[in-house]
């Protein structure tokens, strides 16, 4: 009797654990795979996700795109903005590992994330984050929790690059026994630390006892006890599992279950309610047709067909029937919502008479009775591209639409093969600056992101003067100036500024949205 009992009271706890550590596991697909949990190779999503829960830098991005401390915990910055000055904390350690000796850990020092940046400028490493550096002339560890970063010249954005997890510290005894192989064996600081990976079918991370890290009321952080993430490889599996309680998150909006999770004007439908929340803001992404201002087609050197293109159709109508109402329509300049120097009032509105008219100014003083022009796109955007096309009928212009491979596109328009083109910019850092670097004569294509050539002296000295402007407000007013002369020419048809949309359990708490979709589970709760 006594044996009964107490196997009853083991099941019961083994149950109890069993739902426990099934609550306290954060779970999400991963379907574009990942390729490297090293932070000298965070280029993709997928990637950063991964790494950011692994790894920390100097400074960290909160959800407003405000620069926050991380491991240093205060900094200043020379008169001349020349000169950074960061303080560590010292009460940050790596993740456990027998090579650190006895204590099986380390405090992070200053010649640590010397070490760090070091390895981004070395060429035998080939890291795609090398250019982040691409501003500093030197730096180095002055003592054990003071580093110095001196640039080349001012660049009012620096701080938000070193928010990229490129610039994340990484202990060189562990990188320098792994070797090209600490891709899959990462040690770092971060809330979360590395357990196992059977590449493409499971990752997953346990919780650092030891992060620094604390929330509002002194508790310690992460909440969670794990994070797993799988790696089904597409998005209608990923949804299906969402749907059936298997994982807790799905980011985006994928055409394969758009319609079935969310109604035309963009609301969760009603069966799913009762189980799933929805949170969405501005994403750092802009979509847009571009004109090659070099092209040697009229209707590509005209400024009047090029406005009467972005008068000519509903943006608004288009988010709605294409995209389930998740996207801003783009009546704003190239500087998407969500950041400093945006405005809705420099771009282009719906005005289709205003659009007829300027069409047949275009008639009238080339003698061309039917303008003609291609879009140049791949399979992903062909309903844009096809709708766009009706729309510019209805004044005049007849459309053709070329659908192509995504890596034929990407070099087309690098080399200025194409007239026009669909493309989008997603900020590698929350700076406008970063959108107007594509309009600066000194980035033509292929040596930057000018892709359209455009070309206006004095979009470039203001584009040069933005780079003295340490006062944030000033900066931002100027920002504006630029992209509303950049309209003004109509190099380019915004048609959306893109949302983060996210859909989670009930059970989720604390996963929040931030415009640059960055996946941050420090915070995170799950209930029961």
């Amino acid at each position: 009797m006594k044996f009964k009992v107490f196997l009853f009271a083991l099941i019961i706890s083994s149950c109890s654990q069993q739902k426990e550590t099934y609550n306290d596991v954060f779970r999400y697909n991963e379907h574009k795979n990942i390729g490297s949990l090293d932070p000298a190779f965070a280029k993709d999503n997928s990637d950063i996700w991964a790494i950011n829960q692994l790894f920390n830098g100097l400074v960290q991005m909160d959800e407003n795109l405000n620069v926050q401390p991380c491991i240093a915990k205060n900094w200043t910055i020379s008169e001349d903005a020349l000169t950074y000055s960061f303080s560590l904390r010292q009460d940050v350690n790596f993740h456990k590992h027998r090579l650190f000796g006895k204590d099986s850990t380390r405090t992070v020092k200053a010649s640590d994330f010397e070490y760090s940046l070091n390895r981004l400028l070395d060429k035998t490493i080939a890291s795609p984050g090398r250019w982040t550096l691409s501003k500093v002339e030197a730096f180095k560890a002055l003592n054990d929790s003071l580093l110095q970063i001196k640039l080349k010249q001012p660049f009012p954005a620096f701080l938000g690059l070193l928010t990229m997890k490129y610039c994340s510290v990484v202990p060189k005894e562990i990188v320098d026994h792994y070797q090209s192989d600490f891709r899959s064996h990462p040690i770092g600081t971060g809330p979360f630390k590395f357990k196992r990976w059977e590449e493409n079918l499971k990752l997953v991370f346990r919780r650092n006892n030891n992060y620094f890290e604390t929330d509002n009321l002194g508790s310690a952080l992460p909440y969670l006890e794990a994070v797993a993430i799988t790696f089904l490889p597409d998005k209608q599996s990923e949804f299906l599992q969402f749907a059936q309680g298997n994982i807790d998150f799905v980011s985006g909006l994928d055409a394969s279950y758009k319609d079935e999770i969310l109604t035309a004007t963009g609301q969760l439908r009603e069966q799913y309610t009762k189980d799933v929340n929805m949170i969405r803001g501005p994403y750092l992404n802009t979509e847009y047709l571009a004109f090659f201002m070099d092209s040697k087609v009229s209707e590509m050197q005209s400024k009047l067909l090029r406005q009467a293109i972005n008068y000519g159709f509903d943006k608004q109508k288009m988010m709605t029937y294409l995209r389930n109402g998740i996207g801003i329509p783009a009546y704003g300049g190239f500087i998407p919502k969500g950041l400093p120097g945006h405005n809705e009032s420099i771009g282009f509105t719906f005005q289709p008479d205003k659009a007829k008219q300027l069409v047949q100014q275009f008639k009238t003083e080339t003698g061309i009775s039917n303008p003609e022009i291609t879009i140049t796109t791949t399979s992903n955007y062909l309903s844009f591209c096809e709708y766009i096309q009706r729309e510019l009928q209805k004044i005049g212009i007849t459309v053709n639409v070329d659908v192509i491979p995504a890596a034929t596109l990407k070099d087309a328009k690098a080399n200025g093969k194409l007239d026009m083109f669909r493309a989008s910019w997603v900020a590698d850092y929350p700076d406008a600056e970063n959108y107007l670097s594509l309009y600066s004569s000194k980035n033509f294509a292929p040596n930057g992101p000018n892709y359209t050539h455009f070309k206006s002296d004095q979009f470039d000295a203001w584009y040069q003067e933005a780079f003295t402007i340490t006062d944030t407000k000033k900066r931002e007013a100027l920002y504006t100036k630029m992209d509303s002369l950049v309209m003004s020419s109509a190099p380019v048809v915004p048609l959306f500024y893109d949302e983060v949309v996210r859909f989670t359990r009930k059970s989720v708490n604390g996963l929040g949205i931030n415009p640059i979709n960055l996946l941050d589970l420090k915070r995170v709760k799950k209930e029961q």
